[in-house]
């Protein structure tokens, strides 16, 4: 085995793969994020090639859409997690990665059951994305689907369905909005580091390349729904609460987890604002959002 070391957001992750893998071929998202520091880790996974792993014996949570790929999840009576993670649909649908985690997914173990690098890159990504996020869950760490512009030494997060248009917006503003670029177009960290709320680029970025190890103060949160005319307004606590805690991932069924993602947003909604754009894909968009949220020091 071939032991790896990477940090996200402050996070040490620990990755040790089999002899017949290389991390730069398998997991190349993570390569801006190796780290040569020793000490703890968040948590470490096992990685071995083979035959799925026999979940007969568990509860099965249920069958979830994650982003047109499907992942089976299921819990053990003592409170260890098996995860099934599958293709897209679009690409066949193939069961590409088991993993197994303890409770608190501080240590696990990923089966690559698939045959082609697509697979294994595929899986593998996915069941660190999983385990990072809830391992996470109860130290002020939450992984947002959004996609992230910086400008100005301030990070912006737009959240939204899939296909709603967070990175068309976010493109928008990379040009006409001087000074901006893009941190991440799909999952950073958002984390609170000595009372101050932070956006981190990750290793994951759907499917935009753009895996930068970089963070910065958050300067505002939008919710982005499409509408015929450009409008926005500032959302009430509650409202955003409720607007924000889908755009994280997370498990309602798993106590745990729930309250650590439900106490951070309570946390960040102290100091951070929360918006909703109503927009058309247009350069008034960004520009009208723009003078609404941009941080004036």
């Amino acid at each position: 085995m071939n032991t790896y070391r990477y940090k996200v957001a402050l996070h040490c992750l620990q990755i040790s793969l089999p002899a017949s893998l290389q991390a730069s071929d398998v997991i190349p998202s993570f390569s801006p994020f190796v780290c040569d520091e020793e000490g703890d880790v968040l948590l470490s996974m096992d990685v071995a090639v083979g035959a799925a792993p026999d979940f007969s014996s568990m509860e099965e949570i249920g069958q979830f859409d994650c982003g047109g790929a499907n992942h089976g999840v299921y819990r053990d009576a003592d409170g260890s997690y098996g995860f099934e993670i599958s293709l897209p649909a679009c690409d066949g649908g193939l069961l590409s990665c088991c993993m197994q985690a303890t409770a608190d997914f501080r240590k696990c173990h990923a089966v690559l059951t698939g045959e082609s690098m697509r697979q294994h890159q595929f899986g593998l990504n996915n069941a660190l994305m999983m385990a990072y996020a809830f391992a996470s869950a109860e130290q002020d760490t939450l992984l947002v689907h959004a996609s992230v512009i910086r400008n100005a030494g301030y990070g912006y997060l737009f959240t939204a369905p899939s296909g709603t248009g967070k990175s068309t917006h976010t493109h928008l503003w990379y040009k006409h909005i001087p000074g901006s670029d893009l941190m991440n177009d799909d999952n950073p960290v958002v984390r609170i580091v000595d009372g101050e709320v932070r956006i981190y680029g990750s290793p994951w970025s759907g499917k935009t390349p753009c895996y930068r190890n970089i963070w910065a103060p958050v300067g505002a949160i939008t919710r982005i729904e499409q509408k015929p005319e450009n409008t926005i307004r500032k959302m009430a606590p509650v409202e955003a609460f409720a607007t924000l805690l889908p755009a994280v991932s997370s498990m309602k069924w798993d106590a745990r987890v729930y309250k650590g993602v439900c106490m951070c947003i309570s946390r960040l909604l102290t100091t951070t604002p929360i918006f909703l754009l109503g927009c058309r894909p247009d350069e008034e968009a960004a520009r009208v959002c723009y003078e609404a949220i941009a941080v004036r020091n």
